[in-house]
């Protein structure tokens, strides 16, 4: 009885084996690696950060409850005057509050986060 249970036993495992590597063998591993975002890219307003402003921010920040006002046309004087966009980008009030509020995070892609760190960065030019 004791040799019937160890042959059961090994017959088990075995099928587990052949069960998990074929498991294994069958999945496909997709890797998505997101499109590179160049620092060194000269990083201008009204072509590039504007757009993340007038996309994600501007349902709130349109000049009538939120402060800064992110209206195109509004938005550079907005955050310059309110201290929001003063380099080093990594302690500058608005990255800051697009990559720790709450509110703030999910409205922007990681790679139009970069975009604006790398534009303050570069100074935060209204080009």
């Amino acid at each position: 009885m004791n040799q019937k249970l160890k042959r059961i036993r090994q017959i088990f495992i075995a099928l587990i084996l052949i069960a998990a590597v074929e498991g294994f063998s069958s999945c496909e591993k997709n890797s998505f690696a997101p499109p590179a975002v160049d620092p060194n890219q000269t990083w201008h307003f009204q072509t590039d950060i504007q757009p993340i402003f007038t996309a994600n921010c501007i349902t709130c920040h349109n000049g009538k409850t939120q402060f800064p006002d992110l209206r195109s046309g509004k938005s550079y004087a907005s955050l310059s005057s309110g201290g929001y966009i003063t380099p080093p980008g990594e302690t500058s009030i608005l990255y800051h509050q697009i990559t720790t509020n709450s509110a703030h995070i999910p409205r922007s892609t990681d790679e139009q986060k970069l975009e604006v760190l790398y534009w303050i960065n570069q100074g935060a030019l209204n080009n």
